[in-house]
């Protein structure tokens, strides 16, 4: 599987999101629109932490994870704003953790694509393909925080 290929697609997702991050207004960060269950504060961190489950813990590589313990409280499935018994990381955080992320995926992955990995729900075979799936979860997440945004207005 073709790095260059791979990446581009994650940065392009990525890249979305932290454009519509970006729009977001302060007083909207943690509006959650009725028939929405998250804000998007909640899905900035969704996307950080999911990235890294799918890539690095399916993938048996769980001690490359980077987010703090306490983020999978905070934004792992099955999460959500309503169920906070602590605080979130600031947004400003988050943001500078997803563009971190991408670099420290990139730079560990880059001559890795082709690695089987364990029997996972995505079926995936390759870290490539996990890096695909994740891709596409991402890009899941893109268009929610621009329903919600939208829904902001």
């Amino acid at each position: 599987m073709r790095t260059d290929f791979v990446f581009h697609n994650l940065n392009n997702q990525y890249g979305q999101l932290l454009e519509l991050a970006a729009k977001c207004p302060v007083d909207g960060r943690h509006t959650v629109p009725e028939g929405f269950n998250n804000h998007i504060h909640w899905h900035l961190g969704h996307v950080l932490v999911s990235t890294e489950l799918h890539i690095l813990y399916l993938s048996d590589n769980a001690q490359e994870m980077t987010f703090p313990p306490e983020y999978l409280k905070l934004f792992g499935y099955g999460t959500k704003p309503s169920d906070w018994q602590t605080d979130p990381p600031v947004w400003e955080l988050l943001v500078a953790q997803l563009k971190e992320q991408l670099g420290q995926l990139e730079a560990w992955l880059k001559d890795k694509l082709d690695t089987p990995v364990k029997d996972n729900f995505f079926k995936a075979e390759t870290l490539g393909e996990l890096v695909i799936s994740t891709t596409v979860h991402a890009s899941w997440h893109v268009g929610n925080v621009s329903a919600i945004l939208k829904a902001l207005k």
